[in-house]
């Protein structure tokens, strides 16, 4: 989780990670996220060697680890909005979207390129099961963590 295949590599990662990661941290607390993240990062990879147990191409970087924290944050704060780049013909705009927009469509791209990605063992070279598994993990613990976390409230009749 802590090496990387380049710089665009670690670069998207970290952009990720600084857009969703933060917001997650506040809302869990600095020692629960920690733990989350590590163990998000552990799942993710669990769920790369299911999936592809023949593969002789090593994985590097945190991306399963970053897809928990995506699938946390779209758990956490649904309606949130994310600053995106749209395509207008040959400009582009800023525009506030819907995380649960950017998020969905990021995880089906993912969801779609994992299924052609179980061709063969060395198919592509990105993980993308452990990018799902990190997402539904992350989406997951963080249903469970607000569970927890809620308010009880009561009603004296």
């Amino acid at each position: 989780m802590f090496m990387h295949g380049g710089w665009a590599h670690i670069i998207g990662n970290m952009l990720y990670l600084w857009i969703f990661g933060d917001n997650v941290e506040d809302r869990m607390g600095h020692v629960n996220y920690l733990v989350f993240y590590l163990l998000g990062g552990v799942v993710a990879s669990l769920a790369h060697i299911y999936t592809n147990p023949a593969s002789q191409i090593p994985t590097v970087g945190a991306s399963g680890a970053i897809a928990g924290v995506l699938g946390a944050y779209l758990v956490l704060y649904p309606r949130s909005r994310v600053l995106t780049f749209i395509p207008l013909g040959f400009f582009m705009a800023l525009r506030p979207v819907p995380a649960s927009i950017v998020l969905g469509l990021w995880f089906i791209l993912q969801l779609f390129s994992g299924v052609l990605s179980l061709g063969g063992p060395d198919v592509g070279g990105v993980a993308f099961w452990a990018h799902i598994g990190g997402f539904v993990f992350g989406a997951v613990i963080a249903f469970l963590f607000v569970r927890r976390n809620e308010p009880r409230s009561y009603s004296a009749w």
